[in-house]
């Protein structure tokens, strides 16, 4: 209802207002924008207009100001963030900000990694940036993006609803997700499309299935009847707190974790990084909080499959997780064992003497500290591997669960150990 707040304010501005706006009277201001725009961004206007914005009297002036005027002020033009969006749709702003979305730009501003990259694949829709810039910002992270120079944009709405249509239909398309949900560390759209979930959604999209036959999409499972307040039970990383209670898995999960900076490896005990990870709300804290995620997962599964099914798929799910730590907590240990013998010299970046996993396949700080091969193996495997099983699993997906993820870490854990016995020898006769 707030948009005719918006739009007493400007018709009270018609009113009283005699000054010209680029030569056309104040009562036409936005007629006035759409003259302009119509030559220099024609597109914007033509999605504008097929807009349930454009229907509701909800202008050019309502998100933007009336400041800017002319080609000269330009940039007097208000580019509008999530709470111009939260006048008129409260409930979905509420729930974005609690959701995992609200968290991409801060999150990619936590990884050590994104200030080693290029700026050109990190700010606007390019690299990291071009999905990691969603989440609300406050007035200080925005001064300090600011003074770092990035360019994000400045609104997470229109990710999905892209500008300026802003269309409900689009956003519930899965291919609005797939962006961003796609490639080497997350390629869940390859994963759903190939999957029988997404052939079913595909082939009824083409009318060979009739209309009440169920194809569950993206939105179906993560943002179910509309929220926009999305989580997992195991999170981005896969990883859960507290640890699990299978001796090996706990061994196991603690050496990934000190791989991931989370743990010092030294002592064992929590780094700072941890409660970044807290803040982040990238892994469930606790077993309740998990538990709520799993249910509300079963609850959907339970639509068209029994619950005793449903179940039976999580829980397998969680079992190639299981499995898959233990390949890659072999893997990292193998690493580690050549740095603690100085076979491989610690990167100046890394905050331990130990293999880390967040530096993905950037340089380690200068040219005689790069990376090693052995390094990159593991990274891979963390990275694109390990990801693929668990996340494939999930998403019933045999390929990505077996061919692009179980079986690749298994031949990854294979290269670990054979180049490091050379490693070994090299280092030996080296002496």
């Amino acid at each position: 209802m707030k948009r005719f707040k918006y739009g007493w304010i400007l018709l009270l501005g018609f009113f009283v207002s005699a000054t010209p706006i680029a030569g056309i009277a104040a009562e036409k201001s936005d007629d006035a924008c759409i003259k302009c725009h119509s030559q220099v961004s024609p597109g914007r206007v033509a999605d504008w207009r097929v807009s349930k914005h454009s229907k509701e009297d909800v202008g050019c002036a309502t998100c933007h100001g009336e400041e800017h005027t002319t080609a000269e002020d330009c940039k007097l033009a208000v580019m509008p963030d999530e709470k111009v969006c939260a006048e008129c749709h409260e409930d979905q702003f509420n729930q974005f900000v609690k959701g995992k979305h609200n968290l991409g730009w801060a999150s990619m501003m936590a990884m050590p990694v994104t200030h080693l990259e290029p700026d050109e694949l990190i700010e606007g829709g390019k690299g990291c940036g071009g999905c990691h810039n969603m989440g609300v910002k406050t007035e200080a992270q925005k001064k300090a993006q600011m003074k770092l120079g990035y360019r994000y944009q400045n609104n997470s709405c229109d990710e999905c609803h892209t500008r300026h249509a802003f269309s409900k239909k689009e956003a519930l398309n899965p291919r609005a997700c797939q962006q961003c949900h796609m490639g080497f560390d997350h390629p869940q759209w390859e994963m759903w499309s190939s999957s029988k979930h997404g052939t079913r959604t595909l082939v009824k999209e083409v009318g060979d299935l009739p209309k009440e036959a169920s194809a569950p999409k993206c939105q179906t499972c993560h943002m179910s009847d509309g929220t926009h307040n999305n989580h997992t039970a195991w999170g981005f990383l896969g990883v859960r707190l507290p640890l699990p209670e299978a001796p090996q898995w706990k061994q196991d999960r603690v050496t990934i974790l000190k791989a991931l900076s989370v743990l010092n490896p030294e002592t064992g005990k929590p780094t700072a990084l941890l409660e970044t990870v807290k803040k982040l709300d990238m892994v469930r804290l606790t077993q309740e909080s998990w538990q709520v995620q799993r249910d509300k997962m079963v609850k959907i599964c339970a639509q068209c499959h029994s619950k005793t099914y449903a179940l039976k798929q999580l829980e397998m799910g969680d079992e190639m997780l299981r499995k898959s730590d233990r390949l890659m907590a072999q893997a990292i240990e193998i690493v580690a064992g050549l740095y603690k013998d100085g076979i491989i010299r610690k990167p100046e970046s890394y905050p331990f003497n130990y293999p880390n996993l967040l530096f993905f396949m950037r340089t380690g700080g200068g040219d005689l500290n790069k990376l090693s091969h052995i390094d990159q193996i593991l990274l891979k495997m963390y990275l694109k591997h390990r990801m693929r099983t668990f996340q494939g699993s999930f998403h019933i997906n045999p390929d990505y669960a077996y061919w692009y993820g179980w079986a690749a870490m298994v031949e990854d854990l294979g290269k670990i150990q054979e180049t490091a016995k050379l490693m070994r020898d090299a280092h030996v006769k080296g002496k």
